[in-house]
């Protein structure tokens, strides 16, 4: 296996809790902590992810479905946590200050063969960070909680072989559902999420030709269907494969960085073929 191959998976993407893993064959860290340690852990075990490969966690924002699970998680395992301070002041997670590093924007962290980049994004938080992870060519963004599309944004996603992306709403789902107006003026206005077209706008104006994998993110429970944002994305044939992150349960682990004949047969152990993934045990 590629040195540089780029191991990635959702363990939980929605506003019920958000938890994503990226990691090469040495190391891993998780970007948020949004489930329980219990199910991070219970999660990461279906797929043959181990906890033991987990070096580090990254902190996007202060909101609880990022940061549920973060105190105990960091806490049993010993896990650093890269947080900015004003994401730090604003949390609700009691963290042992021997696991805080600091965290600012436009910082390259290293982790073991890892590179994660943080750059600010637009999101009603106090200090709201998007992630890159690279190891050696290949890079993974996680693209969530976004109130616009930004320019850090658009030239970070230029530069991905795959990406978790936000597409939280749709548009007509969310103006004629029962949310209050002051929620979707919320979730629409410049501070809250992406919707759909606005994911798909990006995903369609400035997808690099490298990009193999899309993970559609932090969908709504009450203003999106998955089978209407998978439609919406597959319609326009492009060769990235692309997969909505489930509410529920984690994702299928996807290589990253590997030759095309190697990305068509991924598959979860939960996938209904029944078939074993094709990739290494992470320990």
């Amino acid at each position: 296996m590629d040195c540089n191959t780029l191991f990635i998976a959702s363990l939980n993407s929605g506003s019920n809790g958000n938890c994503y893993y990226v990691g090469n064959q040495q190391e891993a860290v998780l970007i948020d902590a949004g489930i329980s340690c219990k199910e991070t852990e219970i999660r990461m075990a279906r797929i043959g992810l181990s906890m033991h490969s987990v070096k580090a966690i990254f902190i996007s924002h202060e909101h609880s479905d990022h940061i549920r699970g973060l105190a105990v998680l960091a806490k049993k395992y010993q896990l650093p946590v890269y947080i900015t301070p004003g994401t730090l002041l604003n949390c609700s997670a009691k963290l042992k200050e021997e696991l805080i590093r600091p965290l600012s924007q436009e910082q390259d962290i290293c982790i073991g063969n890892l590179c994660v980049r943080s750059f600010l994004k637009i999101h009603d938080a106090a200090e709201p960070h998007s992630f890159t992870v690279s190891c050696g060519p290949t890079k993974v963004g996680i693209f969530t909680d976004l109130g616009a599309v930004c320019d850090q944004l658009i030239h970070h996603f230029k530069q991905c072989d795959a990406a978790f992306l936000e597409a939280n709403y749709d548009e007509e789902m969310l103006f004629k559902g029962a949310y209050p107006f002051y929620l979707k003026r919320r979730i629409s206005g410049g501070q809250g999420h992406l919707s759909n077209k606005q994911a798909l706008d990006l995903f369609l104006t400035h997808r690099p030709a490298h990009m193999t994998h899309l993970l559609l993110s932090h969908l709504s429970r009450d203003n999106n269907d998955p089978q209407l944002v998978l439609d919406l994305f597959e319609a326009q044939e492009t060769n990235v494969h692309v997969v909505v992150a489930s509410r529920q349960e984690e994702s299928a682990v996807f290589t990253i960085g590997q030759p095309a004949e190697h990305l068509s047969g991924e598959i979860s152990p939960k996938n209904q073929s029944g078939l074993q993934a094709p990739y290494p045990s992470m320990g």
